[in-house]
């Protein structure tokens, strides 16, 4: 009997058909390789790891598991690998990984591949020593058999889990403390399930706030007062700014794995309400945006794009509202179609559906906010969407897996406004033309590819008022270049980027110490950086002059534990990026 705990399931894969000819080395495609797997920014799912179902049955040619053995294969998929495999092995950052694939490689070519990993991207669990050879004989079993099917999570259970802790008209009528509400950063401390509040000015920790765990993003009203964060576990915290110290007010959990929350823009709805999407089950929630009363669900089950193949496990990525009329923007990344939520009428809810390619990802408006630009990951593709007229526009190829986070907004001394993404999968930045009226010619297409120092980039950054562009490389397995960024200079992309040593300046010596996520301030005279350790090790943030570089501050210490994400409250409102 299943035993439903509020989860994902899933395996990671690789088969049987058991040949010894494996058996004694590696097969030939699989090379040894650098990464350490260790705090992967995408894979892990660690909130599912306690989940359990029942064990499958046997099956003839397929390897068994105990119930024991199968829990324990849960706990290691969730923690490593459904992130990019898919809850139900369907593959988005990675392989597909279901039992038709890999029973044809068999099973000494899945513990062998679990084993080295590959240059491609796939960890190396066994030679990093991150899984024992036993766990990973363990998974190479589990891989073989069919995935189980996870449990549905419907407006039953979103209720259930619904708190309203401070009603509505017990809230302040204004602003309760002298806070600078729009210099105030929203940090994610992954580890612990809680952000910081730290104000911008003084670099103290305001408020430390129970919430989710790993929060993924932070998201502010468009007045300005409330803040919304949502955790990997699906758990979403409604934090009233204007009290006299900043507390939950609302929360809700709205599916067993998620990643975006985001709340209405258009002039005459602001405040009015929240969207957020989940991993599992597909869909997204439309709530009452100051108690979080779950109002609406819809699925997003269907079609692919490109092979119109149905998919069962279309992931919702990120979320964003039109600045130009009452709707969100929702993008879906196995079926790699973005639909367009009207919200003016929820009762009667209106959806364009733009199909671009797969797998989307995350993404953010250019500098007129009128065009989202969002990662087709899978394709090493970047889709523009016009939200004035809900009308794809372009498909620009970039290179290797973009993963811009919102992207980077400036105005390129040749080619004008343009809007940046780095890669995972390589070293260059695509810098993409974004204004049709004055500059034609390059809308729409990739002016320039900058070189970084190396793939595994998750995030680049500028500010409207720096001639600096900022790239990232957490992921990269060479622990110099996951400590250190690349600073462009604006007005003059020609030159090599001066590399800064983050997390040299963050004066920790252990740990790989990767970089990750610059941030703003409200002003555009610092931006921040997460260094980020094991959760048994020292982090930091990082606080540069943009002027100079020179470092100007490090916040540490006992409450700063795995700082990942940072969303400054002005220019997360205000999609300055």
């Amino acid at each position: 009997m299943r035993k439903i705990l509020t989860s994902l399931l899933v395996s990671t894969a690789i088969g049987l058909i058991a040949t010894t000819a494996f058996a004694q080395q590696a097969p030939s495609d699989i090379k040894k390789h650098g990464t350490t797997p260790g705090g992967k920014y995408e894979p892990s799912l660690d909130v599912l790891k306690g989940k359990q179902l029942e064990a499958p049955g046997a099956k003839p040619g397929v390897p068994s598991l105990t119930q024991a053995e199968f829990d324990q294969a849960n706990q290691i998929y969730f923690e490593r690998c459904a992130g990019c495999h898919g809850v139900l092995r369907k593959g988005a950052t990675g392989k597909a990984l279901t039992p038709d694939i890999t029973r044809e490689k068999g099973f000494d070519y899945v513990r062998d591949f679990i084993t080295y990993g590959s240059p491609a991207g796939m960890p190396n669990w066994g030679t990093s020593e991150e899984l024992k050879a036993a766990e990973i004989e363990v998974m190479a079993k589990y891989l073989l058999n069919d995935p189980a099917q996870p449990p549905e999570f419907g407006m039953k259970e979103m209720k259930a889990s619904w708190k309203v802790l401070v009603p509505v008209d017990k809230r302040p009528t204004k602003q309760m403390n002298k806070l600078d509400l729009d210099n105030l950063f929203s940090v994610t401390l992954r580890d612990t399930g809680q952000v910081a509040l730290i104000d911008g000015a003084s670099k103290k920790i305001v408020e430390t706030i129970p919430t989710g765990y790993a929060v993924h993003i932070s998201r502010v009203s468009a007045s300005g007062r409330y803040l919304y964060v949502i955790g990997r576990d699906g758990k979403i915290n409604l934090i009233d700014m204007w009290m006299e110290k900043p507390a939950t007010v609302a929360e809700i959990k709205i599916g067993n794995e998620a990643r975006s929350v985001e709340t209405s823009k258009a002039k005459g709805w602001e405040d009015k309400y929240a969207i957020a999407g989940s991993y599992w089950p597909p869909q997204y929630v439309i709530m009452d945006g100051s108690t979080l009363e779950p109002l609406k669900i819809v699925s997003t089950r269907g079609m692919t794009v490109d092979t119109q193949d149905y998919h069962p496990e279309p992931r919702v990525a990120s979320i964003v509202a039109s600045h130009y009329r009452p709707e969100f923007l929702v993008n879906v990344k196995e079926t790699g179609k973005t639909l367009m939520v009207d919200y003016s009428d929820i009762k009667n809810l209106k959806q364009i559906e733009i199909g671009s390619a797969r797998f989307l990802h995350d993404g953010g408006f250019d500098s007129s906010k009128r065009y989202f630009l969002v990662a087709a990951n899978a394709s090493n593709k970047v889709a523009i969407i016009d939200t004035k007229e809900d009308k794809l526009v372009g498909l620009v190829e970039t290179g290797e897996k973009p993963h811009p986070g919102r992207g980077a907004n400036f105005v390129h001394p040749k080619f004008g406004p343009v809007w940046a993404t780095s890669h995972l999968g390589d070293e260059t930045i695509a810098l993409i033309g974004t204004d049709p009226e004055k500059h034609p010619q390059q809308a729409w297409k990739v002016v320039e590819s900058l070189k970084g120092q190396g793939g595994g980039s998750l995030f680049v950054k500028t500010h409207p008022k720096s001639k600096h562009l900022y790239v990232d490389t957490p992921l990269n397995p060479e622990a110099s270049i996951a400590s250190s960024v690349a600073v462009f200079d604006i007005d003059d992309l020609g030159k090599e980027p001066v590399i800064l040593d983050i997390g040299g300046m963050s004066g920790i010596a252990e740990g790989v110490r990767r970089v990750v996520q610059g941030e703003f301030d409200k002003q555009g005279e610092e931006i921040w950086f997460s260094v980020w350790n094991a959760k048994s090790q020292e982090s930091a943030i990082v606080i540069l002059d943009d002027k100079t570089l020179k470092l100007k501050d490090v916040i540490k210490g006992k409450e700063v534990v795995t700082p990942t994400g940072k969303f400054n409250v002005f220019n997360t409102r205000n999609d300055v990026y």
